[in-house]
């Protein structure tokens, strides 16, 4: 655009990191991720996308809808008035009844009139509900695996086999519906072999019936597409895969804001060190070995005891001590730069010092700014994950890699292998584009191969 205007070195320089190949794909999968992880309520979340009900259009993601709105019946005991819609709940009852509906139409024949009392016996045929990719929330469980099998019993006790075989057909496990529909159910939970005591859950851990061996599991349990758990769940029964979109972006973009922070300190007090010299440079360097003595961890631990600690609170505790590193570095290029021709030059033209600082100086000291601030993105990304998984970071249930790193290494969940190698290769990958990244803009911005002296 018209307003924005790169010097030539600087083009020369994009053009050299555009060459760069796995810094370039790096930066573009990167960047990628960044802006998906905005998107995270459209890729993981309970509320759905879109809802069809009787013609008309609903779009619950940014909305409270009861269900009552859609003729869902709450569970026994509740009312729908006061609970939110369960949209999944809902896309699967609708899904039933569409294979009912077609199961129902193909037995007839073509009979009229049984055909009519098809479509009146599902009304809810037609309608549909589009959920995100992901399903679930990071913040909600899912103890579907324990619940469903007392729920069909609790239908079968009451003598209501109609709503059995529904429950059943609705969690598509129509092996067991089709035992409840013939009656051939009572039988087999009478055979103690198959169902020791009698009841559904005890059908499921004999394993007489393959369909309900993965039932009756407590959290966490390993991923598959049933429930829609890409990743499985965490020891609460919550989505990993949710847990580790939602904890990228909190991650990511506490790193960066903490890096910026700190390097634009860093880089003014470094600058202004390298520059002016004396007394100022004497006075800095002794309030920085003063902060260079404070053990950050023991300040954080200190005061996440007095108060509970909060994404913008570790920021600004992290935040003194990140801007330090980088000022050593711009403080001995300043020093190195300043004796240039080019720098006396603008003073005897009268530039001022901040000009000289800022606009002649500083262009040619951005090697070790743009070397280390991709290490620096990393260290904050570490910092952020072991105070987690240390347990004094961001507060529970907040989505953290670090919790799920600290319940992968809980002595009861290591053999989930599913838990250990989800967040650990995130954090691996997010940490190897940003390292490409890094070596690729220090190649590019190397003042040996683009100089400008001015």
């Amino acid at each position: 655009m018209a307003w924005i205007r790169l010097d030539p070195v600087t083009r020369k320089r994009l053009q050299r990191f555009r060459q760069i190949r796995r810094g370039w794909w790096s930066f573009l999968i990167l960047s990628a991720a960044i802006v998906l992880s905005v998107f995270a309520p459209f890729l993981a979340e309970s509320r759905a996308l879109v809802v069809s009900y009787q013609g008309s259009w609903h779009f619950p993601t940014f909305q409270f809808i009861d269900g009552s709105r859609f003729g869902q019946e709450p569970p026994q005991g509740w009312s729908m008035d006061s609970m939110e819609t369960e949209y999944l709940r809902l896309q699967r009852e609708w899904q039933a009844e569409r294979r009912l509906h077609t199961r129902a139409v193909a037995a007839v024949q073509g009979d009229a009139a049984a055909i009519a009392a098809a479509d009146a016996r599902y009304p809810n045929r037609g309608n549909w509900v589009l959920m995100p990719p992901i399903p679930w929330d990071p913040y909600q469980s899912d103890f579907w695996s324990n619940e469903v099998l007392y729920e069909i019993q609790a239908a079968l006790d009451r003598g209501d086999r109609q709503r059995a075989a529904w429950l059943a057909h609705r969690d598509r496990l129509d092996e067991l519906a089709e035992l409840i529909e013939t009656g051939r159910i009572d039988a087999v939970l009478a055979d103690p072999a198959k169902a020791p005591t009698g009841r559904l859950p005890s059908l499921a851990t004999t394993g007489a019936m393959p369909s309900l061996a993965g039932l009756g599991q407590s959290p966490p349990n390993a991923p598959g597409a049933a429930r829609a758990h890409w990743l499985g769940t965490d020891s609460q029964g919550r989505d990993v895969a949710s847990r580790l979109l939602y904890g990228f972006r909190i991650s990511i973009f506490f790193a960066l804001f903490l890096v910026l922070t700190g390097q634009v300190i860093g880089t003014f007090v470094g600058s202004l060190q390298g520059y002016l010299g004396g007394r100022f440079d004497m006075l800095s360097q002794r309030v920085i070995e003063v902060l260079i003595a404070i053990p950050f961890l023991y300040v954080v631990i200190v005061l996440a005891a007095l108060f509970q600690p909060s994404f913008w609170m570790l920021l600004g505790i992290l935040a003194l001590f990140q801007w330090i590193a980088i000022t050593f570095f711009m403080r001995t290029e300043m020093y190195r730069e300043k004796t240039r021709e080019y720098c006396l030059a603008a003073r005897s033209y009268g530039a001022s010092h901040l000009r000289i600082v800022f606009r002649h100086l500083l262009p040619n000291c951005l090697t070790p700014l743009v070397t280390f601030t991709p290490f620096a993105v990393v260290g904050a990304i570490f910092a952020l994950t072991g105070l987690d998984y240390l347990g004094y970071g961001l507060p529970a249930p907040t989505p953290s890699w670090g919790e799920l790193i600290d319940q992968a290494l809980q002595v009861e969940n290591r053999s989930k292998l599913w838990l250990t190698l989800a967040p650990f290769t995130a954090l691996t990958v997010t940490l190897v584009l940003v390292v490409f990244i890094g070596e690729s803009v220090r190649e590019a911005f190397d003042p040996k191969r683009y100089a400008r002296y001015e």
